[in-house]
């Protein structure tokens, strides 16, 4: 049963011991990984196996947790009040004004041609007198197609956030990501209407990771550019496919961080996010999951005198999650993290605005 995953969750904590407890985007099962120790493993070339929690900065370590205790249940979902809506939101006047500044700045560096796009975020720091545990039920009461997810570490903190991008998944040599740029509300009962600007950024995005890959992986094939929704928006969404051969640490290096959480080309892109956010990401637009997972896979035998048996083989699979729509715990407060792409045609208040609806995807499940 669930309440006896989140029991064990909960004195792993009340040990200070690390964990992680998630679910998968459409999926009913939780799933959680207790480590027996509060040791800091690191990976070194994403041949290990375990759950992996990255940092938006690719010179600084990701971390692993080993299988150590694995634990699943299945969710019911309950219907739970929500908290704080986006028209609710009191605006911080000084934080509105530094976003809108950089926004400009970042759209007049794009017009020295310095870079076609950059990816601006900003944090905010909210009251939270809600369990981590019972923020993370929230979550997964009110977002069924995100990842979502509870992960802590006494030497480096507390994370939790429900997010809709997938880096990339794997089951043996076949893989799968993305392309997910361009953000608007979602309106009851209506279709979005997408723009020359989140057109031309979703196509940016696309481009970047075809290209990205294409020494890496053969047979490439892309969809047709989907409108998806997660949560309270709508995003555009490409999916893109491949065949690799034992070379997942390169692609998981070309492809993060991508162009849709930092920009392209990607140095001066993050050199102006370095200058001009003023602040550390952290874990925020890095990525986590499962990497290098044994999955039993059942199939049916052909031949013609076992039609009716199945046998099970074995595949390995990753499934990792570019790290948005996040928060860090700190003792009673919650550092919320959003952010938005920027291009030539941008409007500074308009970004200002998409950064508000991202943050209500957290704050409603934080605030009462």
């Amino acid at each position: 049963m669930l309440k006896d995953v989140l029991n064990r969750v909960e004195g792993q904590l009340s040990l200070e011991l690390p964990f992680v407890i998630y679910r998968k985007p459409n999926a009913q099962e939780v799933h959680a990984i207790l480590q027996k120790d509060a040791e800091l493993h690191h990976v070194r070339d994403f041949s290990e196996k375990g759950f992996v929690f990255a940092p938006f900065n690719v010179e600084s370590p990701t971390i692993l947790l080993p299988l150590h205790e694995q634990l699943k249940a299945d969710f019911v979902k309950e219907k739970l009040p929500k908290g704080l809506s986006v028209n609710e939101q009191k605006e911080a006047g000084e934080e509105k004004a530094h976003h809108v500044q950089i926004v400009r700045q970042g759209i007049l560096e794009i017009g020295k041609g310095t870079f076609d796009k950059v990816v601006l975020s900003r944090k905010q720091e909210v009251a939270c007198a809600n369990s981590p545990l019972a923020i993370f039920q929230r979550l997964l009461n009110t977002y069924d197609r995100a990842f979502c997810y509870l992960w802590y570490h006494p030497k480096v903190g507390m994370w939790l956030g429900a997010t809709p991008e997938i880096l990339l998944r794997t089951s043996n040599n076949s893989l799968t990501t993305m392309s997910l740029a361009g953000t608007k509300a979602f309106i009851e009962g209506e279709q979005p209407v997408w723009g020359q600007k989140e057109l031309e950024e979703q196509r940016m995005v696309t481009e970047y990771i075809n290209k990205a890959l294409q020494d890496k992986v053969t047979g490439i094939r892309q969809s047709e550019v989907e409108s998806s929704k997660a949560g309270n928006l709508w995003h555009l969404r490409t999916k893109i496919t491949a065949v690799f051969q034992n070379n997942l640490s390169s692609i998981i290096r070309a492809l993060h961080p991508t162009p849709a959480v930092c920009g392209m080309p990607l140095l001066p892109a993050k050199n102006f996010i370095g200058e001009f956010e003023q602040y550390d990401r952290e874990y925020y637009t890095g990525f986590l999951g499962e990497l290098n997972f044994k999955q039993e896979v059942s199939r049916v035998r052909s031949q013609r005198n076992q039609e009716n048996k199945s046998y099970k083989t074995i595949k390995t699979a990753t499934e990792l999650f570019v790290n948005l729509r996040c928060m860090k715990f700190t003792d009673a407060k919650a550092t919320v993290f959003v952010g938005g792409g920027i291009t030539k045609d941008s409007d500074p208040l308009k970004e200002w605005q998409e950064t508000v609806a991202k943050s209500n995807t957290i704050l409603q499940v934080i605030i009462d």
